[in-house]
Parts: structure tokens; sequence; C-alpha cells
């Protein structure tokens, strides 16, 4: 069985020298996969498990994770515009960015406990990625075209206010401010209601700019009310307490 196997894997190993051959006719191989006997396999084999430069092991790959083209300290906009990197522009989607990572942590958490709102924040990470292009979209430099691709719409806040009402009448009033805490699920959602509180006050600039329209500023607003809201539901349904605030008096303990 052994050596019948050994020669199914050189036979193998010889139509791919082949296939090379006929691929990649201008290119110089070693000669000891050109002879193609056992030998040559032999060596072969050992070429392809130890130097992945070798023109046998081309493998085809997508694009490079660097372009270099932000090395002086500038970035392009949807539009083709090269602004600095600390431009109002990247600056917010930047921190958009920074909100669906603190929402995907949350997520994972909530997941992990099961509540019925997780697929919702995936959701809100895809309609996230819409706010930061048509932010990226600045109306200075854009055209028509460009706009049309990146228009934000509305209906992205009705969503939100209807995901609000609904968990809202779940909750007990709020009768007290309260604190950040309810568990790790509620804790991490209010990290990301700050986050998304941040994320709005980089966009309002380029709304009082006229560079983007007012919809992804609604938007972000929306969405705090829906982190705050959903973190309080978690706290919740997991039968955690959240802290309330108190004036703390000094030398006084908790």
């Amino acid at each position: 069985m052994a050596a019948s196997g050994s020669k199914v894997f050189r036979r193998a190993i010889l139509q791919i020298c082949r296939n090379y051959q006929r691929t990649y006719s201008q290119t110089r191989y070693p000669e000891q996969l050109l002879r193609c006997n056992d030998v040559s396999v032999t060596r072969w084999h050992r070429q392809f498990s130890l130097n992945s430069r070798s023109s046998c092991a081309k493998v085809e790959k997508g694009p490079k994770i660097y372009t270099k083209t932000g090395d002086k300290g500038t970035s392009a906009t949807f539009t083709g515009e090269r602004r600095p990197k600390d431009d109002g522009i990247f600056e917010s989607v930047g921190t958009i960015d920074e909100l669906s990572s603190a929402i995907g942590l949350a997520r994972e958490f909530c997941s992990e406990e099961g509540h019925m709102f997780t697929d919702t924040l995936e959701q809100i990470q895809c309609v996230l990625q819409d706010v930061a292009s048509s932010v990226a979209t600045p109306k200075s430099s854009a055209r028509e075209a460009h706009l049309s691709r990146t228009e934000f719409s509305e209906d992205n806040i009705n969503d939100l206010e209807t995901w609000i009402d609904l968990y809202t009448e779940e909750l007990p009033p709020l009768k007290n401010f309260i604190l950040p805490s309810g568990g790790k699920c509620s804790a991490c959602l209010h990290l990301a209601r700050t986050v998304c509180r941040r994320a709005e006050r980089r966009v309002v600039p380029l709304l009082r700019e006229k560079e983007i329209d007012p919809a992804p500023v609604k938007y972000l607003n929306r969405l705090s009310d829906f982190l705050f809201t959903v973190a309080r539901y978690a706290a919740m349904k997991e039968g955690r307490d959240e802290k309330i605030y108190r004036r703390v008096h000094p030398g006084e303990k908790l």
C-alpha cells in the first residue's frame, strides 16, 4: 500500500510539473524540476516545501494591505481629493470606525448572553459604513455621481427610533442618573454610546461648513439614544443592577 501511494504521489507531482511547464514556458525552472524523474520529484518536493519563493510555488495573492500613499500624512476622500490626515473629514471617519469597533466588542459579549438585539448591532455596524462613506464625500469636491452613490437614507434613522420605542416599553421608568454598569454587555454598550457622542461632535463642524447633509448627524444622535436604551435593556434581562449616581462628599465611603 505504501509503495502504491508513493507512485500516486509521484504521478501527481509529475503532472504538476508538466502543467507548470505549459503555463509558464518562459520561466526558468530548476534543472531538477524539468528532468521530471523520481529524483527530480524528490528534490522538487523538498524545494517546494522549504522555499516558498520557488517559481513552482506561485500563488495568486490579493492586493497588499499597505499602499504607502499616506506616508506623507495625507489621505484621499471618496471624491479623490487628498487632505491632511488630521482633517475634519478623516477625524470623523476615524471616529465612526472606532464606534463600529466598540459596537463589535459589545456585540460579542451580547451574543454570548443570547440577547435578541445582537443581530441589530451587526446591522448598525453595516449602516455605519454608509455613514462613513457619506462623510467621506465632501460636497466641496464631489460631483453628482459621487453624491448619488453615497447618499444616506433617513430610513435608517426611522429604524433606530422604532427600536428605541420597542425596548423602552419593556424598561422601568428612569428616575435617577445611572452610571455605566450593569454587567459586561451593558457597560460595553455604554462605552460605545460615549464613542458615538464623540463621533457626533466630530461631524457637526462638517455640517456647519455644509460639507455633508444632516442625515448622518441625525443618525449618530439617535444611535447614542439607542445604545443607551439597549444598555439598560441588557442589564435588566441579565438581572444585573445599574449603579445609581449620588453625590459623594469628601472623605465619605460608598
